[in-house]
């Protein structure tokens, strides 16, 4: 799981709650830049979480390169761009702050899974 946050206490929280879930993280990314060297090295990311707004950047080549490879992800933002649904339709969007049982259902439903199965197995 690539986690894509450029505050340091909310990757954090973050990566314990995907741990919590069984996950193994990638990351976090800090900018655009060091989450598209990860993207490039790294060959078994099976899903994203992506803030919208990371560095003073927009995202966008972030989700654009994992799209190319097939790789789901969800964006997480305060505020973020109406254009979000338009731009990548199937992208979940988690608005922050959110508990851990938003986002073990959003990354199940990302995967296809049953929601209520999420904590029980990694996304």
């Amino acid at each position: 799981m690539l986690v894509v946050e450029d505050e340091l206490l909310l990757a954090l929280m973050l990566e314990d709650m995907l741990a919590d879930f069984g996950c193994v993280v990638a990351g976090p990314a800090e900018t655009v830049a060091k989450a598209l060297s990860l993207i490039a090295a790294t060959t078994d990311i099976d899903a994203a979480i992506l803030d919208v707004h990371i560095g003073g950047e927009m995202v966008f080549p972030v989700a654009d390169a994992l799209r190319d490879r097939r790789v789901p992800f969800v964006f997480s933002t305060g505020f973020g761009p109406s254009d979000l649904a338009t731009r990548y339709p199937g992208s979940p969007l988690l608005a922050k702050p959110y508990p851990p049982e938003a986002l073990a259902s959003t990354l199940a439903r990302l995967r296809g899974a049953d929601p209520g199965d999420a904590g029980h197995s990694p996304p």
